[in-house]
């Protein structure tokens, strides 16, 4: 995994990141399962799902856009509550896999759909939105940053579905989180560090709600005012997340 792409330009206050800049991040792409919780590499799939989440200036969720296509459809269709079932609904949820857009390429044109249109022209079958709630930022750990960096972040991303225990062997094996030696922190199961030209992320992966969900706690350090280096990294560490099976639902922020 890399984590070092260059992130978008600053947003200004009150903005979103997709209107403050043309280079957008990438979207998320979902295989809907024809069988619910089939695992294996022939698993029928029945049709896809491609969503973005619209952000605040500091990256905290402001709302999240989406569009469906299938096979048996004149077009793509948007629906905020299907969105919303993919987060809430146990059924949806077991027929819901993450995917590249390489393999939605691939189930799209094995389905008859031919070439997957570009993502500029994906987002124009966004037409439900679904707003999505956010409080001020809530003060978690110390208010000041410590010397030598301008600011601390504490972000939380959640996520459903559930990770499988190779799931997890892996997130350790790929963040090299275990054999060193140093404590986890209390409730964390994978935990991961990033120096990203001299701004430090700090992240732990945990259980949360009485163990039916996950999130992604995610401390950074940033060494001046320029928070661009948050955002591109925020959304690989989430997509690492995705390639191990969750749906994010939100991304919020502590501090």
């Amino acid at each position: 995994m890399s984590l070092m792409p260059a992130g978008p330009p600053r947003a200004e206050p009150g903005t979103t990141v997709v209107e403050a800049t043309e280079r957008r991040l990438p979207l998320d792409y979902y295989m809907l399962l024809t069988k619910p919780g089939d695992r294996g590499p022939a698993a029928a799939v029945e049709g896809i799902v491609v969503e973005e989440f619209t952000r605040h200036a500091d990256f905290s969720t402001a709302g999240l856009d989406s569009a469906g296509w299938t096979p048996s459809g004149a077009d793509w269709w948007s629906s905020a509550s299907f969105s919303q079932s993919m987060r809430t609904d146990r059924e949806v949820l077991d027929r819901v896999v993450p995917a590249s857009r390489k393999r939605a390429e691939s189930v799209y044109r094995e389905l008859g759909g031919g070439q997957l249109p570009p993502e500029a022209v994906l987002r124009t079958y966004f037409r439900d939105h679904q707003p999505i709630a956010a409080a001020p930022p809530l003060r978690l750990g110390p208010a000041h940053p410590p010397p030598g960096f301008h600011e601390r972040r504490v972000y939380r991303v959640l996520f459903a579905k559930d990770l499988r225990e190779d799931q997890v062997e892996s997130l350790r094996t790929l963040w090299q989180s275990t054999g060193d030696g140093a404590p986890r922190p209390p409730g964390s199961v994978v935990t991961g560090y990033l120096d990203q030209g001299g701004d430090q992320f700090v992240w732990v992966v945990r259980r949360v709600g009485r163990e039916v969900a996950w999130c992604l706690d995610v401390t950074v350090l940033l060494r001046d005012d320029s928070s661009a280096a948050v955002s591109a990294t925020l959304h690989e560490l989430t997509n690492v997340m995705r390639q191990h099976g969750l749906v994010p639902a939100m991304t919020d922020r502590f501090s």
